[in-house]
């Protein structure tokens, strides 16, 4: 339905963020411990890896993968991008309200 893709998005999302944050506690840190601890099949940790690595949210060692470049500002603009997101969808429920 209509909502259908801002759903997986937003799934999508979470998983990536799983992922960042196992790096970014535990890193340098391979595909396999991170599948073990966030619980999700090496295919998709391997793509999150893959979209935060063009990110620059993490980079690959000889270890495992370790915070990225850009990890720093992502995380302190994190909490106003939350909340921008938060914002349009209460605007969005209300428009969906009756009048």
């Amino acid at each position: 339905m209509l909502f259908d893709q801002v759903s997986r998005e937003l799934e999508l999302a979470e998983r990536h963020l799983m992922v960042l944050r196992a790096v970014i506690e535990r890193g340098p840190i391979g595909i396999l411990k991170l599948a073990e601890e966030t619980g999700m099949p090496t295919h998709k940790v391997r793509y999150s890896l893959r979209v935060l690595e063009q990110e620059r949210l993490i980079k690959p060692s000889t270890h495992g993968a370790v915070a990225g470049d850009a990890v720093e500002e992502f995380l302190s603009g994190f909490d106003t991008s939350i909340s921008d997101v938060i914002s349009k969808a209460a605007r969005i429920r209300d428009m969906g309200k009756p009048r």
